[in-house]
């Protein structure tokens, strides 16, 4: 398939905005690069299908636009018609959006806006709106230690945002003000295998299993000398956030998340090995808060080697280590990526509290990942974890952490 990638250039009229902008080329160049497509996760199961990646080019030869139309096949939702695109106007601002639509059940229509243009660049802006439906969601119950043996499927059908405004406050300290807002059906699963969801647990024992609403306002404090958002390869990350949601705004229950999350980047080699590790702490509190809004580890993003959503309890500690090694720079149709090997090892438990924390309820998901990375700001990824469930393997885009 690879071999059938191409260059050409078309005039920048024939591509309307936001696809090419003042900051291209009078003739743009467009960089077609068709890919397969492989998957394999606990959730979902496998998956496999094609997608074409469209690479617009600006006049410094940098990504301007990515488009990406993919059709894949999935046993538990049929065949899923998916376009994604990213696009960068210019280097403060960037738009996501992502329209899917599967022939069972699953859906995914998001879009996704950041800004950082404004009052001289102090000003952050980010706006998230979504509506999905995953049929592929799995309940195990709370703890740590929550047996195989009790999982279960349901649909997780959501529609929601999520916005925030940070205003830098010092050289690298921003304050950040935000608003969070989801309404969740619970109905039945896509994976006919595993039994339904509210056929195994009460409502009464888990709270949320007959659908809730999410509204939380978010103040967070971070501190930041990475030296770019997307694509880091220097620097250090810190952020402790608190987040309380309301009834009598609108909330389904009275609760409170607390959150403190650290990284850091050490590169050596010149930034051929980066070395990166994440700490992170999560908490809830409060009566009867709604399992999906309790303290979640599993997944891409967290413990690699488990699918979404596979522990739940009211606290969470989180460890990943990684080495992003670049193996070699190289220019595939006049594009230039850095091609990563990144061994990994994710270490997390959830728990009642951190003081209930026992070193025997962790999870050791030792991994590895592949990634191409095109710098400032596109990243694809494969990353595969083992769990004591078995392997899993994610695809996707921008680094996990």
């Amino acid at each position: 398939m690879l071999l059938g990638g191409c260059t050409n250039y078309v005039a920048r009229d024939k591509l309307p905005f936001p696809l090419a902008g003042s900051n291209c080329d009078d003739n743009v160049k467009v960089v077609t690069v068709p890919l397969p497509v492989i998957a394999s996760s606990p959730n979902e199961g496998i998956t496999a299908g094609a997608l074409a990646a469209f690479l617009i080019h600006n006049k410094d030869d940098e990504i301007n636009t990515l488009l990406a139309p993919q059709v894949n096949y999935n046993e538990n939702f049929g065949t899923t018609v998916t376009l994604y695109g990213a696009f960068y106007p210019k280097p403060e601002q960037n738009i996501e959006i992502n329209l899917s639509q599967s022939t069972r059940i699953n859906h995914d229509y998001e879009f996704r806006i950041r800004d950082t243009s404004q009052l001289d660049k102090k000003l952050e802006l980010n706006a998230f709106v979504y509506k999905f439906s995953d049929g592929s969601a799995r309940f195990f119950g709370f703890e740590a230690k929550s047996p195989s043996q009790r999982e279960t499927n349901y649909d997780d059908d959501e529609v929601g945002f999520n916005l925030s405004v940070g205003y830098r406050i010092a050289k690298h300290f921003q304050i950040v003000f935000g608003e969070r807002f989801r309404n969740v059906s619970i109905r039945e699963g896509a994976v006919n295998k595993v039994p339904f969801i509210k056929d195994r647990f009460q409502a009464d024992r888990v709270p949320g299993l007959d659908g809730f609403t999410a509204h939380a306002q978010r103040l967070s404090l971070v501190y930041s000398t990475l030296d770019n958002k997307d694509t880091p390869t220097f620097g250090g990350y810190a952020r402790a956030s608190i987040e309380p949601s309301f009834k009598a705004l609108g909330g389904a229950e009275d609760y409170r998340h607390y959150e403190v999350e650290m990284k850091g980047f050490i590169p050596l080699d010149n930034a051929r090995y980066i070395s990166v590790f994440r700490l992170m702490y999560n908490q809830t509190l409060g009566p009867k808060v709604p399992f999906l809004e309790q303290s979640i580890l599993g997944g891409e993003t967290t413990l690699r080697g488990y699918g979404r959503n596979r522990f739940i309890d009211n606290s969470f500690l989180l460890c990943n280590l990684e080495e992003r090694i670049r193996l070699f720079r190289w220019e595939v149709f006049n594009v230039t990526a850095d091609w990563e090997v990144a061994p990994f090892i994710d270490l997390g438990a959830v728990m009642k509290s951190l003081d209930k924390a026992r070193t025997s309820s962790f999870e050791y998901n030792p991994g590895i990942g592949f990634r191409a990375t095109v710098r400032p700001n596109i990243v694809g990824r494969v990353d595969m974890g083992i769990g004591r469930d078995g392997p899993a393997i994610f695809v996707g885009l921008g680094y996990p952490f």
